[in-house]
């Protein structure tokens, strides 16, 4: 699955585009065998997650994008369903507050970055800012840029200065011990439809559905482009992008609990070494545990 999964990623300086991956792919795998592997995946996240808190040495960062329906929420909840709360923080970013809109636009993601130790995830991101905003500009008014004064206008320099911003921040966080894992779950028109119509005709999923995604689906074109770009934009050594399929949710759960597992493994981690001190005073406390009538 290992080099599957290098079919998903786009580092700094590739040749991108996302006419070239196939929301339907699967690597021929079958549904039912994936579903008993992510179990084990699960686990192996689940004792390495525990080595990553232990240590206190490396914070996660795991950010999911995508069109609406594409599958973020229900990666979420399947691939960390076996991660301790304790050790994980899940943020699902939606329109900024009025303290939140009064300051830029990366400020209450900031805040919201793990602590060492921990995984953060993060539903929907600073990303949105060079997304929504790109294919509705009109809401770029919101947010008091004194240099803005004519949306219609704007000049490419604005968006390059927020993909600086976003490539910056993403390595000063990478040089300081938290690893960002970026995930794309790549739809296609047609599965969105589908998903939609299951919304409105399943009783129990109503709740999913807002007439505003059919609206936002009249603009399919422009967010692609819009995605595309800030993919190439800001895909660098330190924070690559992963091109996840997502027509098929078993496949992009296999894809999400591989990239995240091989992740963890590759940093090495280890339960923390006592010094003697620590030792002795271990060997104390048992002592006097056994000790106890």
């Amino acid at each position: 699955m290992k080099e599957l999964i290098e079919k998903f990623i786009v580092k700094e300086g590739s040749e991108f585009s996302l006419k070239n991956f196939d929301p339907s792919y699967d690597a021929n795998l079958n549904k039912e065998d994936v579903e008993l592997n992510l179990s084990s995946l699960i686990k192996q996240t689940s004792e390495l997650q525990t080595k990553l808190y232990a240590s206190n040495n490396n914070a996660i960062l795991i950010l999911f994008q995508g069109i609406d329906a594409s599958g973020k929420d229900s990666a979420i909840a399947h691939t960390l369903s076996g991660l301790n709360p304790q050790g994980c923080e899940v943020f699902s970013f939606k329109q900024p507050n009025n303290e939140e809109i009064g300051h830029d636009f990366l400020w209450r993601h900031y805040k919201s970055f793990p602590k060492f130790g921990r995984i953060g995830v993060h539903n929907r991101s600073y990303y949105e800012n060079v997304l929504i905003t790109k294919v509705h500009p009109e809401l770029l008014k919101k947010e008091y840029l004194p240099e803005l004064t004519d949306t219609t206008q704007i000049k490419d320099s604005f968006w390059e200065n927020r993909y600086n911003s976003i490539r910056n921040v993403e390595e000063h966080l990478s040089l300081n011990g938290t690893v960002i894992i970026k995930f794309f779950l790549h739809l296609s028109k047609n599965k969105q439809k589908e998903r939609f119509l299951k919304r409105i005709n399943e009783p129990e999923k109503n709740w999913k559905f807002s007439v505003d995604d059919i609206y936002e689906r009249n603009f399919w074109s422009e967010y692609m482009n819009a995605y595309e770009l800030a993919i190439k934009k800001t895909a660098t050594v330190h924070c690559p992008w992963y091109i996840i399929p997502a027509d098929k949710k078993w496949f992009t759960r296999l894809a999400i609990s591989t990239i995240i597992l091989d992740t963890l493994k590759s940093l090495d981690l280890k339960f923390p070494k006592l010094t003697t001190l620590q030792r002795d005073n271990l060997t104390i406390a048992k002592k006097s545990l056994l000790n106890e009538p």
